[in-house]
């Protein structure tokens, strides 16, 4: 089952909650981290942006990146079957190529070393909730459509979440309980 052993040891399925800005990414996250009474690995860039003093710039996505995957690295011993991870370095590689025309090759590596069980791809499909830290509420569906190829193309396992909160988890919970079975 060990795919990755650059980034710990932990026998816990990994599963990422991925989407466009404003999805409910982070609420579906900690509600099944609470149903399947493990934890989850909150998304790294929020909490490197809200101590920066500045406006962030490219460079930073590579301390972005490494921060996201020291969390996961940090929680998963922790985690009892299954780790919840809201967000992973597909969303910073396709939010580079979008702000900046490119990802750093490190980021890149990063993606290919670092292995998942199941994404969780959130649909667009609630209102949109303002944010201080969100900056496309007008590219919504194309983030979407970008993510989803991304998954495609590099034939990674998904699940489409859509609806209502409860229909959001419910299909959720469905998928991540075939996983485990």
């Amino acid at each position: 089952m060990e795919k990755d052993h650059d980034f710990g040891t932990s026998k816990a399925r990994r599963v990422v909650v991925i989407g466009p800005e404003s999805t409910g990414k982070s609420t579906l996250a900690a509600s099944l981290a609470t149903h399947y009474e493990t934890i989850w690995v909150p998304e790294y860039a929020r909490e490197f942006i809200d101590r920066l003093n500045r406006e962030y710039v490219e460079k930073d996505l590579l301390d972005i990146a490494k921060g996201q995957i020291a969390s996961e690295v940090n929680l998963e011993s922790k985690a009892k079957r299954i780790l919840i991870c809201d967000t992973n370095l597909i969303v910073l590689k396709i939010w580079s190529e979008y702000k900046y025309g490119a990802c750093n090759p490190e980021i890149l590596k990063l993606i290919n070393k670092r292995t998942y069980d199941l994404y969780l791809l959130t649909s667009v499909d609630v209102p949109w909730s303002d944010d201080p830290q969100r900056e496309h509420p007008h590219l919504r569906d194309f983030f979407y459509t970008a993510y989803k190829n991304e998954l495609i193309a590099r034939n990674l396992p998904y699940v489409e979440i859509s609806g209502e909160f409860y229909e959001r988890k419910k299909r959720a919970i469905e998928a991540i309980d075939s996983l485990l079975l």
